[in-house]
Order: structure tokens, then sequence, then C-alpha cells
């Protein structure tokens, strides 16, 4: 069960979420673990891709290859949940510098929708600023154009910080385009070993 509530402190983007053990338990990452269990060995950034043929997935996937070590050796575990089968997801993950990175594939959307993560409608997906930032991310940045679309393209990505199995803080997308501040993110909500 999904509670959202708006929370005062954080900006429009922040939720308060709350997901049962039973459903974090039923996420198997590609370690051989579960959500439920890795968040009580220390806290998980769990990011919810948008598909892999999207410039804004790839954009996140180079942002956070950038960064990974730095949130990993302050204590937060990354974990992603992306549409596609395990063997698709690390050729991506490979190509981004991200070896070895765990993920959690839900092929069919479901612990999206349990997050609270939505399908996008036309203006989050395909408005006037989302050309805009996919020029950017695509070609200033070098991020590609995607062609191939692998997973769901109606799909709305979210970052949430997960520990002792609860959800600490988030990032709820608005368009598809959002690029979320991750040190921020989990700055916010725990204390980082440095």
């Amino acid at each position: 069960m999904v509670k959202q509530k708006e929370n005062s402190v954080h900006s429009r983007f922040m939720k308060t979420i709350s997901v049962d053990q039973q459903v974090m338990e039923s996420m198997q990452t590609s370690d051989g673990s579960n959500l439920w269990h890795r968040s009580f060995e220390q806290p998980v950034l769990l990011v919810f891709l948008r598909h892999f043929g999207c410039t804004f997935c790839r954009e996140a996937l180079a942002d956070i290859a950038k960064i990974k070590d730095k949130i990993e050796s302050s204590g937060i575990k990354i974990i992603f949940v992306h549409m596609t089968e395990d063997k698709i997801a690390e050729r991506y993950f490979q190509r981004y510098e991200l070896p070895g990175a765990v993920h959690i594939s839900d092929p069919t959307c479901s612990f999206y929708a349990k997050f609270g993560l939505v399908k996008g409608n036309f203006t989050q997906l395909f408005g006037l600023q989302s050309w805009i930032r996919g020029f950017q991310s695509a070609i200033v940045e070098g991020n590609g154009v995607g062609y191939k679309q692998v997973g769901d393209g109606f799909q709305m990505p979210g970052v949430f910080v997960v520990h002792e199995g609860k959800i600490k803080d988030a990032f709820i997308h608005k368009l598809s385009h959002d690029r979320p501040d991750y040190e921020q993110l989990v700055m916010n909500c725990c204390e980082v070993r440095n």
C-alpha cells in the first residue's frame, strides 16, 4: 500500500511514501538479496530509471557514475530499478561505467506503481521543455538520442532513499527531464559517514 502526502518541509517534488515490507522483500536484487534486507545493512539510494532508450535515463546513469564512489564511500548503497531483463540492463550499466551495479528488474512496472510512480502524460514526456532539455542532454552533454525503446516509454522515474525498511526521502519526477540532485537527496535524510 502506498501512502502519499505532501511534505511541506521539502520542495514540491518530495513526498512521504510508505511501502510495506512484503513489497520490499519481493524486490530481488541482482546480487541475490532484496531491498528490505539491503536497507537494514545500510541506507539505499533507490533509483527508478526511465526506459534505457530514453536520453534522460542515460543522463541519470552518467550523472550517477560521476558520483557513485563518493556516495557509496559515505555508506549509501545505490540500487537501480529498470524495466528490462538483467542481461540487457548490465550492458547499459557497463556502457555508463557502472559495472557490477546492483539492480532490480521490473518489466511489468509493478514496483514503480507500488512506489507511487505513474505513467506520464503528453506534456510530462514530450512538452517543449523536454525537447529543449533533451537536446541539451543528448547533443550538448553527449548522452545520445534514443531510437530504441527498451521498456515502457510512458513510465515516469523517481528516486528514493530507503533505510531500515522506511522511505526517508524521495524525488518524484514531475517531468521526464527533471534532474535530481542525488548527493543532496542522501545528505538531507541520512547521517552519512565521512
